[in-house]
């Protein structure tokens, strides 16, 4: 690699990305690669730490990789792999639990947070994920890390994991900084505009999954949730048509001066129709690459192979120095 900052970037395979997925993250990684080197993993190791269908996780890994492919990561500008193939996480995950305060994780909100959804099974990778979640980073000593309000504090962890590594055995690890990307809108339920828009929603007309096709992404817009005043302006108290907006003016480009003035004297139904056909008009590339990819199984196997195997000799040389900083007999 060349001397670019490196940033680093993990989603988890639980199922179809959402549009609030794609608008806060996904879409945004892709114009990094060419001022960044980037790499992107499917973090299935991270998914574990609640049950899943061992059939339908490797379906989901697959999907999620394909659909990262669709939404612009090419494999030959960044280093794209599947986290379970790269074991330097697993080997440098140990060293960091050791190196990780329990007060600190106790600390953790999404702890918290999956207890109590559930509360059947609290196990001991749900409490030390956020150390894995550092060795995913430090394991390549990025810079920064593209990360979400949910994930601030993990990645505070990972920084104070790494200074206290430092203070211990030498300067060693970089303190990963947080990359901030400006998405312009945190996308909410559609049926509960209060919520952050879910995939584990109960409600399916509250959720965009960006493999929707056109019709059930306008029928979910149709349905989504407004208010009595029938006047398309962002104020607050229009939860529901300021979360329509925010989508729209992400989709478009437009800002919301822009948006108020184009349905002027219209009502809800015109402009939830045009939102609609707007998102749809836009995922369409994403789910005709995506069909493209997912159908071509040589290829797709090709490129994960080949991502984790640079993944790995990367990664590789870091952790042999932090097993060597440690005391660890050299192999």
């Amino acid at each position: 690699m060349d001397d670019k900052k490196l940033i680093f970037s993990a989603i988890q395979p639980t199922g179809t990305f959402t549009l609030g997925n794609y608008i806060g993250a996904v879409r945004n990684w892709a114009p990094l690669q060419d001022q960044y080197n980037c790499i992107y993993c499917v973090a299935d190791m991270h998914a574990i730490t609640v049950k899943q269908e061992p059939a339908k996780l490797r379906q989901n890994t697959m999907a999620a990789y394909a659909l990262l492919m669709a939404c612009g990561l090419d494999p030959e500008k960044s280093i794209l792999f599947i986290q379970s193939h790269v074991p330097t996480h697993a080997l440098l995950n140990w060293v960091l639990c050791c190196n990780t305060q329990f007060g600190e994780l106790s600390r953790m909100t999404q702890f918290k947070d999956k207890s109590q959804k559930h509360p059947d099974d609290v196990n001991a990778g749900l409490f030390t994920y956020p150390s894995l979640m550092a060795a995913d980073i430090l394991a390549y000593n990025a810079d920064f890390v593209p990360v979400g309000v949910d994930q601030k504090q993990h990645l505070e962890l990972a920084r104070n994991i790494a200074q206290r590594f430092n203070q211990r055995y030498g300067d060693f690890f970089t303190q990963p900084e947080p990359y901030i990307i400006d998405v312009g809108a945190k996308v909410m339920s559609l049926q509960d505009p209060t919520k952050k828009m879910s995939k584990s929603d109960e409600n399916p007309n509250a959720c965009i999954l960006i493999l929707d096709d056109k019709d059930t992404i306008i029928r979910k817009f149709k349905r989504a949730v407004t208010d009595s005043e029938a006047e398309v302006c962002y104020r607050e108290g229009k939860d529901g048509i300021n979360n329509l907006m925010a989508i729209y003016s992400c989709v478009t480009g437009k800002d919301f001066a822009a948006i108020e003035s184009e349905f002027a004297g219209k009502g809800y139904g015109d402009f939830k129709l045009a939102v609609g056909e707007a998102v749809a008009d836009h995922l369409e590339p994403v789910r005709t690459e995506f069909d493209r990819i997912i159908a071509d199984k040589a290829y797709l196997k090709q490129c994960y192979t080949d991502g984790a195997a640079k993944a790995f000799k990367y990664s590789q040389r870091i952790v042999s120095k932090v097993y060597h900083k440690v005391g660890f007999v050299d192999r």
